[in-house]
């Protein structure tokens, strides 16, 4: 349960994060709507993630591997349609938007020890 707790925390810092730091990508201040973002994100990355990935693994392959930040950026746009309290202008900010959370989750989950 607190490996949990801890991986929503380090989602929802890892939005907001990507939030203050690209122009396009919009969250609420509220730590509750920050809270929902963060556990739709979640769920979206469970449930589709893997789905994705194997879907698309001929693409992932032939771009090395790049191909795996497109599905990031349309995960974070569909957690944006999906909640009122995230906003995302355009495929841009999407991708600069999980560029910057998968960034930031992974150096959050180095330092806070989180395994996921």
């Amino acid at each position: 349960m607190l490996k949990i707790i801890l991986a929503l925390i380090i989602n929802g810092a890892a939005i907001w994060a990507a939030a203050q730091i690209v122009v396009g990508v919009q969250l609420t201040s509220d730590l509750v709507g920050i809270f929902i973002v963060a556990l739709i994100f979640a769920v979206i990355n469970t449930v589709l993630r893997p789905i994705a990935n194997v879907l698309s693994f001929p693409f992932i392959i032939l771009t090395l591997g790049l191909f795996i930040l497109v599905i990031n950026a349309a995960l974070l746009a569909l957690t944006a349609w999906l909640t009122p309290y995230l906003s995302v202008t355009g495929f841009v900010p999407a991708l600069l938007g999980a560029l910057v959370v998968s960034i930031v989750s992974w150096v959050l989950g180095i330092f806070l020890g989180a395994k996921r």
